[in-house]
């Protein structure tokens, strides 16, 4: 036996027992018998026996009468801490799997005023004067992200938008006219994606696509971001733009299903 370790007087033991009985059962042993669970868990067997039948009664787990197995009740688990998670959280580890791919830099951004606001961002390696971190804001209008974001909003919204925003010239191929802006706005409603190259810095070229929530209603956006060196306007077509969509498919999906929504963590 594996001696008790002293936690303190918080500690309910008889709690983490019965976890530890739920983690005894794997992919490689999804069933066990009541002497596997005990030596898996270093309880006696008595002890794991008590432990098995209150999770056979909670419904977490079933049993024939000598082998045990989860239940489908266990994902309730899982479920009560996907469904706490926030956008930025749900959409990191699609990230990293989506610059893994591309070997480009990617990121995910909200719509707050007149900006794109950084929520969540893997990097490869620095293609900006600027560094960008979680928190960085950069002008909607002349950003991949943002024109998704815009292409996004109701008709009032985006006149409102585009009645008090200032399109100031960033680069020399910074879109400067209202209504230059707004055509691009309809491309990108249509095609679904928007491509930006070269408007916000020179040499950095970006393609972005939006995350719906389930009602169709665009909440964030994600990019990829490279530099013209080494991508063309045509190969991010071809190359980047169908691994983003799949990305932003998944990040979907889990939003989706663990009802996190567009919602963005205090703790970002």
């Amino acid at each position: 036996m594996i001696e008790p370790v002293d936690r303190g007087s918080d500690h309910v033991q008889s709690l983490a027992r019965g976890l530890s009985v739920i983690r005894a059962f794997s992919a490689t042993s999804p069933e066990l018998t009541l002497s596997e669970v005990a030596r898996a868990t270093d309880l006696t067997r008595a002890a794991a026996r008590r432990f098995l039948l209150t999770l056979v009664d909670l419904g977490y787990v079933r049993t024939d009468g000598r082998l045990f197995a989860l239940s489908p009740r266990v994902l309730d688990l899982g479920y009560a801490y996907l469904s706490s998670l926030s956008l930025p959280e749900v959409a990191e580890p699609h990230l990293e799997r989506l610059v893994a791919e591309v070997h480009e830099s990617a990121s995910v951004a909200v719509l707050d005023g007149e900006d794109v606001v950084y929520v969540a961002r893997v990097a490869t390696s620095r293609i900006m004067r600027v560094t960008i971190s979680i928190g960085t804001r950069f002008p909607a209008y002349c950003t991949s992200m943002g024109r998704v974001l815009l292409a996004g909003l109701s008709p009032d919204d985006l006149d409102a938008y585009l009645g008090r925003v200032e399109l100031r010239r960033i680069t020399a191929r910074t879109v400067t006219s209202t209504a230059a802006l707004r055509a691009e706005l309809e491309r990108v409603r249509a095609q679904g994606w928007a491509m930006v190259d070269q408007e916000l810095e020179e040499g950095l070229r970006s393609i972005a696509a939006p995350v719906r929530e389930r009602s169709g209603r665009v909440t964030a956006a994600i990019n990829i971001s490279s530099h013209a060196s080494r991508t063309t306007t045509d190969s991010a077509r071809r190359h980047l733009l169908p691994p983003l969509l799949a990305t932003v498919a998944r990040v979907e999906a889990d939003l989706h299903a663990t009802g996190a929504g567009g919602g963005v963590s205090s703790r970002r």
